[in-house]
């Protein structure tokens, strides 16, 4: 981004761009909409030759991205899907995979509806546990992906301690850091090979933008992912990298006050008499509070509830009038939704209960409101009388 490395990540977000543009002086990143350049020469040429392969606003983007993550490569995509099923297209049929039980269901989905025909196996564990993730070891296995916290149950698994497991076993580490972002975690700093991110949340941080993002320790296996990703196309096209990188800019400020106000909410909820349980890092009783405290920055602004009842649950959603009952998280708007039937549907309803993924679980992605007007919304939510 041609500014020195000494400078602290926040300051080079808000700096991202400025100065690219010599010709004008541009403060604002240029959009380059052009499928394709021309070429000064036969045999010669501009370092763009079609931009599913290269284009210079994903190229100043991938550029801030590696550099977020502390890592050597950082390819841009059209979702966090895109950005995931790219990691998978590295492995071969026959091997196998070790995932985080409490994670996303739509990387569940992919892998047991679509991948399992190709003969790309996996098991789920609680990675929470690393003996649990030793004894699902195989010869076959190739990987293990963590999410880290958990989704939406926000277990912490311990990124150095699978990392060396992972180097002790020539496995791949891979971890989705979505939750915390690049400012509050640092995975590859920690021994993680890959970064995954759905830019969709925190990174992009307004629910207005689809992306995904993969980030490497070591530029060749960077180079592998970026030929799965020139060869099979899902990039990120030019006017959303702009947006990306222009919501980058604001990423530490939106975060500060998010993180603030999800510590407060989580207290607060825990006094509250219609709440059973509040998973939430930051909270001291959280039994991942302590490796947080030695693997990230802050807890991040994710947290769930569990209320007494379903019906209290769908009562709550009915009800909430500034908090908006939606899927996504991540964005300045504060938004609710029921796991068990939205994020996590995907995943079977023995499996889920198993997990604690019930019907009266709420999760909550706290936004950049006014913490006073989050904590009225939820309390009038609360207190309507069950019918």
């Amino acid at each position: 981004m041609g500014h020195s490395h000494n400078t602290r990540i926040e300051t080079r977000l808000v700096q991202a761009g400025v100065g690219r543009d010599e010709q004008t002086g541009a403060i604002s990143l240029p959009i380059h909409p052009s499928a394709t350049y021309r070429h000064p020469a036969v045999g010669e040429s501009t370092g763009y030759d079609y931009t599913r392969s290269n284009n210079p606003t994903r190229e100043a983007l991938e550029e801030l991205l590696a550099e977020m993550e502390s890592g050597a490569r950082g390819l841009a995509f059209a979702s966090g899907m895109a950005a995931l099923t790219t990691v998978f297209l590295h492995f071969a049929s026959g091997d196998h995979l070790i995932l985080s039980e409490d994670l996303y269901g739509g990387t569940y989905r992919v892998l047991d509806q679509i991948f399992s025909r190709f003969n790309l196996t996996a098991s789920y564990v609680d990675t929470t546990d690393l003996a649990a993730i030793s004894l699902a070891i195989r010869p076959q296995t190739r990987a293990i992906l963590v999410e880290t916290p958990g989704n939406p149950l926000l277990g912490v698994a311990d990124i150095r301690s699978i990392a060396k497991l992972c180097k002790k076993n020539d496995l791949l580490f891979i971890v989705d850091n979505t939750f915390l972002t690049p400012l509050l975690q640092q995975p590859l700093e920690l021994g993680a090979d890959i970064v995954v991110h759905s830019a969709t949340k925190y990174l992009g941080g307004h629910n207005d933008l689809c992306a995904g993002v993969l980030v490497t320790a070591d530029k060749e296996l960077g180079e592998a992912l970026y030929f799965l990703q020139n060869s099979t196309g899902p990039i990120l096209p030019p006017q959303d990298c702009w947006l990306l990188v222009r919501s980058l800019k604001t990423l530490a400020l939106r975060l500060e006050r998010q993180c603030q106000n999800a510590q407060i909410i989580a207290q607060w909820l825990q006094q509250q008499p219609q709440v059973t349980n509040v998973y939430f890092p930051g909270l001291p009783d959280h039994p991942g509070h302590q490796l947080m405290q030695q693997q990230a920055s802050g807890y991040g602004a994710m947290l769930s509830f569990r209320v007494d009842s379903p019906r209290r649950a769908r009562q709550i959603l009915e009800r909430i009038k500034l908090i908006s009952f939606a899927e996504s998280l991540g964005g300045v708007e504060s938004l609710l939704t029921l796991p068990a039937i939205q994020t996590h549907g995907d995943i079977p309803a023995e499996e889920r209960q198993r997990l604690g993924i019930c019907d009266a679980l709420l999760r909550l992605s706290v936004g950049c409101e006014d913490v006073n007007d989050l904590l009225q919304d939820l309390q009038q939510a609360l207190n309507e009388k069950s019918s």
